[in-house]
């Protein structure tokens, strides 16, 4: 049977489960950045969907699923913005990690131990679906991205966020922020399986999905901070749409 699941990177994830919400431990470099995703997130969302921004919640009438949703980084700011959240992982730690915190924010998230190939047999179909920083975690690709399309409501709009391959990505990604500056743990991620993206362009398209944007995030280190660029040499994001 096709998975998307890696044993290893599995393995990898249920060991931090416990410092999702630590924003000085293992998840650090994530805490930093996720400003600037949200703010993205909610940016293109709102234009999207033609919704008005100044609502305390905009994304009330939608149905938002977060795929390889670790401890409800990015399900939490969505559910006060009003949308309808489901948040999945394949690691059972991390969704027990995203329950109980949700719990303690009183907020309503649907928390799933599932796949995404096993959520889409069962015909679920969501306005959004974010893929923030799991691609490079998956297995099977080409099944991950065409269970998205199937989990994608027509004109639907899907987030993806995840690392360039190249000499610079290495040099930056790995030696730098792993072994280096020590933002995550070492072995945290697998060069080998970062993607391009004009691969990602050619998978999405293969599956239905057209990417109409490409964005690169970089880090500012006078004011510790993240912001969208043009370079997407190292961390890059975008958006597709379901046609």
């Amino acid at each position: 049977m096709n998975t998307t699941i890696d044993p290893i990177e599995k393995e990898k994830f249920s060991k931090m489960a416990e410092e999702w919400w630590d924003t000085n431990g293992k998840f650090k470099a994530l805490h930093k950045f996720n400003p600037k995703r949200i703010e993205y997130i909610r940016n293109k969302i709102t234009s999207h969907f033609s919704l008005d921004q100044d609502l305390d919640k905009p994304f009330k009438k939608l149905k938002l699923l977060d795929i390889g949703c670790g401890g409800g980084l990015l399900c939490e700011p969505m559910s006060r913005l009003g949308a309808n959240v489901t948040g999945i992982d394949v690691v059972e730690k991390n969704i027990n990690v995203a329950k109980t915190h949700s719990e303690e924010q009183n907020l309503k998230i649907n928390y799933k131990l599932v796949t995404a190939e096993e959520l889409a047999k069962k015909n679920k179909k969501y306005d959004v679906i974010l893929n923030m920083e799991v691609i490079e975690h998956v297995s099977d690709l080409n099944l991950f991205i065409e269970s998205c399309e199937k989990l994608l409501e027509k004109d639907g709009l899907i987030f993806f966020a995840t690392l360039n391959r190249n000499v610079i990505s290495f040099g930056l990604a790995i030696i730098g922020a792993e072994y280096i500056l020590r933002w995550l743990p070492k072995g945290t991620h697998d060069w080998k399986k970062f993607i391009t993206p004009e691969e990602l362009r050619v998978l999405f398209r293969s599956s239905g999905l057209n990417i109409n944007e490409i964005k690169g995030m970089k880090y500012n280190p006078i004011f510790d901070s993240w912001y969208l660029s043009e370079d997407t040499n190292v961390n890059y994001l975008g958006t597709a749409i379901k046609s």
